[in-house]
This record gives C-alpha cells, structure tokens and sequence, in this order.
C-alpha cells in the first residue's frame, strides 16, 4: 500500500531515504531489511531477474497467508523505478486523521470502489500505530469504547510529546492474525485511529453495511481483500523497459 499508492507498485519507498521520510512512512514503516535478505538470496540463484517491486507484491501476499488470511494470485514482470517522491507519499497517502469523505476520495483516485477501501483497511488487523496518530481519539472523540480508550491512555499521555512514539495494535482483539476482527472491533468502537472508525458510525453511515457484511462473514472478507490486493498490485507497474531491476532495494543501479 505505502509503496503503490505513490508512482504506483515501482518499489519507490524502498530507495533509501525520499519517501521514507514522508509523515506516514517516517519512523513507522518498517521490515526492510528482509526484503534486503530477500533480494539478496535471487540475486545468487536469477541475477537482475525479480525486481524488488514484485519482492514486495509476493511478500505483502505471503505474509498474509502465513497469518491465516486468504491467498491470490500475484502477476508479476514489475520493474522498479529510479527515483521515489518524498511530496508525493505526503500527498497520497492518507493520513490517520481522514474522514470518510476523504478517504473514499483518496481511494477513488486511485480507482478503488467504497468497498475495495474497507476491504483494503482489513489490513489494520495486524500491525502497529504510533502514539501521536491516535492520541487526539483517545482524549477527543466520543465515539470510543471508554474501557478501550483507557487501556491506551497510560502508554499514550495526552500532552503531545510525551510517548509520540509509542505503539499500540490496531487489533486488539487478535494483533498477529490476519483475520475479520477488525470489523468487530470497529463494530464496538474499538478502532484505533480515526480513519478507523469513521468506516462504522453504527447509525446507517455509508460504508457501515459493508464493515456488518465483513464482521459477520469472513469469507465475504478474505474475497473482497484478495481482489482489491489484486488491483492495488497492479497500480501503474513499470514493465518491459521501463526502470530497471535493481541489485539492491535501498538504491538505483
């Protein structure tokens, strides 16, 4: 997500620098060096054959069947690019403070329906949030599982600066299975970031039919996240002579 949703799945946000550095990726993104350890390991069997766009296309699909979610089938041939775009991943990706409105829109851009952009943020039932991207919920908002937004508080104190870097799991029902519970946790006011919850307002909003739908049927789920990886991983690819396949992720050839 954080690279395709830039320039499109050219494995921009793996050069060194630039777009890691972007408010959403800096200090937050992480794992790089197993896509490193990955490339590495090709580069001794198919030297300059797979690009680390496609590395990282096959890795995001693997590990979320190694955590019990649904596969699909990865097309690959992407190349990668030699430049990435710091302004751009500022600018396209959207921020935990969204609403719906801007959400839907961000997605639409890219040409994702409503339910592509629910099924797509399913993906926050792994993974981790910084403290300064959801402190305003917790003291601010009033659609919040009070018991839950406790339970964060003491890692999380209001006065900004202090424990900005803190995490906490977007799940916390169940943080390492890639499964529906983040709809149930929505469901009960329990998401952790705004543009979590905005997905679920529980008074007929435009997208709570489709957090129900996915809450109560995994399968229903597990299709709709396969099919939108599906067309999120075939956003703008570079292909035939297009960039390059790099040596290494973290730089151009």
């Amino acid at each position: 997500f954080h690279d395709c949703f830039v320039q499109g799945c050219d494995a921009s946000v793996l050069l060194s620098g630039m777009e890691q550095n972007a408010f959403p990726n800096v200090m937050s993104l992480r794992g790089f060096e197993v896509i490193d350890n990955i490339k590495a390991k090709l580069e001794t069997m198919c030297k300059q054959t797979v690009s680390c766009a496609d590395i990282l296309t096959v890795a995001a699909r693997d590990s979320v069947v190694a955590l019990g979610g649904p596969s699909w089938t990865v097309p690959l041939g992407r190349r990668d690019s030699t430049n990435a775009n710091e302004a751009a991943a500022n600018s396209d990706l959207p921020p935990p403070f969204f609403d719906l409105v801007n959400l839907t829109q961000s997605f639409g851009d890219k040409g994702f329906t409503v339910t592509d952009m629910v099924a797509l943020s399913g993906a926050h039932t792994i993974g981790q949030a910084q403290c300064q991207n959801f402190r305003d919920r917790l003291y601010n908002e009033t659609n919040i599982n009070s018991g839950f937004a406790t339970s964060l508080k003491a890692n999380c104190p209001q006065p900004t600066g202090s424990g900005d870097r803190n995490l906490a799991n977007l799940d916390v029902s169940t943080p390492y299975s890639f499964d529906n519970a983040y709809y149930s946790n929505l469901k009960s006011q329990k998401g952790l970031l705004h543009s979590d919850q905005v997905l679920f307002t529980g008074t007929g909003g435009g997208t709570d039919n489709t957090v129900n739908n996915f809450a109560s049927n995994p399968a229903a789920f597990s299709s709709a996240f396969a099919s939108a990886m599906v067309k999120m991983g075939n956003l703008s690819p570079l292909t035939g002579s297009q960039g390059q396949v790099r040596l290494s992720c973290s730089k151009v050839n």
